[in-house]
C-alpha cells in the first residue's frame, strides 16, 4: 500500500443495519465516500470485469435475454448452494478489492479525508487499510425483523442472508466507533453528526 495523504475510515455494518442511513449523513456533511457495493454494480455491467468472470464461471444461464447479468437469479443460485457462493466469493473478492485498491490510492491523493463504505469490510481482511472503522450496530432480532420487511422476505431466507456475513456481535468486536441502530432514525443520525463533529473537516489535497 502505497504511503497515504488522507485520513481513512473504514464503514462496515450487518445486512439492514442501517449502513445506508449512516452514509447518507456522512455524504450530506460533505465528505467523500467510496461505494463498494456501487462499485462491484459498475464492474457487473455489461463488459465489465465481475461480469466477464461471472459469466465465465457460471454460463449464461445467469443472464437476462439483452445479454445484462440477471442479479435476481445469480443472488438466488448463490445464496441456495454453498459451492456456488464458494465459486463466486473467490471469483469475486480478488478483483473487488483490486478495484477499490485502485480508487483508495486515487482518493488518498487528492483528498485529507475520506471514508470507504465495505459491507464486508472484515470478513474480507480490509481492517489493515484503514485509520478508523465505524461499525453500524443492530441486535439479531431487529436485523432479522427490518431485513425481512425491507427484502419482503421468508424468515428462513433472511436468516440465510444474515449467516452469510460474520455476526453482529462479532463484527461489533472490531469498532473504533460503534453506532447503534437498534433506536429511531433521529438517534441514528445525532450519532453519526456526534461522530463527525469530531473529525477533521473534509478537504481537497493541493
Amino acid at each position: 500500500m502505497p504511503e497515504k495523504k488522507a485520513m481513512i475510515i473504514g464503514i462496515t455494518g450487518g445486512i439492514a443495519s442501517g449502513k445506508s442511513t449512516v452514509v447518507k449523513v456522512i455524504k450530506k456533511a460533505g465528505y467523500q465516500v467510496i461505494d463498494a457495493d456501487q462499485l462491484v454494480h459498475d464492474l457487473q455491467e455489461k463488459g465489465g470485469r465481475l461480469y466477464e468472470a461471472l459469466r465465465e464461471a457460471f454460463g449464461d444461464g445467469i443472464l437476462k435475454a439483452t445479454g445484462d447479468l440477471d442479479r435476481v437469479s445469480l443472488s438466488e443460485m448463490i445464496f441456495s448452494n454453498p459451492d456456488n457462493m464458494a465459486i463466486s466469493s473467490a471469483i469475486q473478492n480478488q478483483i473487488i478489492k483490486e478495484e477499490l485498491a485502485i480508487k483508495r490510492d486515487q482518493f488518498a491523493q487528492a483528498q485529507t479525508i475520506f471514508f470507504m463504505d465495505i459491507p464486508l469490510l472484515i470478513e474480507l481482511g480490509y481492517q489493515d487499510w484503514f485509520d478508523a472503522i465505524w461499525v453500524v450496530y443492530v441486535d439479531a432480532k431487529t436485523q432479522l425483523q427490518r431485513l425481512m420487511a425491507r427484502n419482503h422476505l421468508e424468515a428462513e431466507s433472511a436468516k440465510q442472508r444474515i449467516a452469510s456475513q460474520l455476526s453482529m456481535e462479532v463484527k461489533k468486536t472490531y469498532a473504533s466507533l460503534l453506532i447503534d441502530n437498534n433506536g429511531d432514525i433521529a438517534a441514528l443520525i445525532e450519532q453519526v453528526q456526534a461522530a463527525l463533529n469530531q473529525l477533521p473537516r473534509p478537504n481537497r489535497v493541493d
